[in-house]
């Protein structure tokens, strides 16, 4: 299944390459949430909370109220995944918090999921040189993907994965590694990560692993199939 990508930024929608360098911006919020609405499952980031630059709190429950969400940016809280879930998100996306220099932080892992439930946890474990990188892909451990998912499986429904080597690039992702992380856990895994064609959504598909899309949709390279 393909999930769309909303990224935003300075209450707009954007697209980063490498998460850094903006090749996308638009505020035609209403156009993109119209498109998106044939989705059963769409991605919503929060690039200014997770970067600790503010938050699109208004725009996120706009968002949330038109399209089933599953949000990220900047959960560092208990407190927070609770307002991200009041503003109408079918599950919330965590991704730095749940690790420390030292590797995974099972304890606040354990905590959202007493408090939440698991079926509402998305871990996002995110990966650059075989490593999982935290902070904004800043942050480089000694910890590989399939070691994070190991040690995170009984706290979260599913694992968003995202191949940051080719993340905005358009030059399609790394089919191997993601398929390594679906052998490593029992949980659903999405993948992320310079995904730009039908042929590899769709081999995605018969592995049984979900797809987001952004910059391939953003840019006009790819037209997804609706998905009904």
């Amino acid at each position: 299944m393909l999930i769309p990508s909303i990224d935003l930024q300075g209450g707009k929608i954007v697209q980063l390459i490498q998460g850094e360098k903006l090749a996308v911006q638009t505020d035609d919020i209403d156009g993109w949430i119209k498109r998106f609405e044939r989705f059963p499952k769409v991605q919503l980031i929060d690039l200014d909370a997770a970067k600790e630059e503010g938050v699109n709190d208004a725009l996120v429950g706009r968002i949330c109220a038109r399209l089933p969400c599953r949000v990220g940016g900047g959960i560092r809280t208990v407190g927070r995944a609770r307002e991200v879930l009041d503003f109408g998100a079918t599950h919330v996306i965590v991704g730095s918090s749940l690790f420390r220099s030292s590797g995974v932080d099972t304890a606040f892992a354990r905590t959202l999921a007493d408090t939440f439930g698991v079926e509402r946890l998305i871990a996002a474990v995110d990966s650059r040189g075989g490593r999982v990188v935290i902070h904004g892909w800043r942050t480089q451990l000694d910890l590989t993907p399939i070691e994070a998912v190991a040690r995170l499986e009984p706290f979260v429904g599913e694992f968003l994965y995202t191949h940051v080597d080719l993340e905005g690039l358009m030059k399609g992702t790394d089919l191997k590694a993601v398929n390594a992380v679906k052998a490593a856990t029992t949980r659903r895994v999405t993948a992320a990560g310079g995904i730009s064609s039908q042929t590899e959504i769709d081999q995605l598909d018969a592995a049984g692993i979900d797809a987001v899309v952004g910059m391939a949709i953003y840019t006009g390279l790819l037209n997804p199939r609706d998905p009904g």
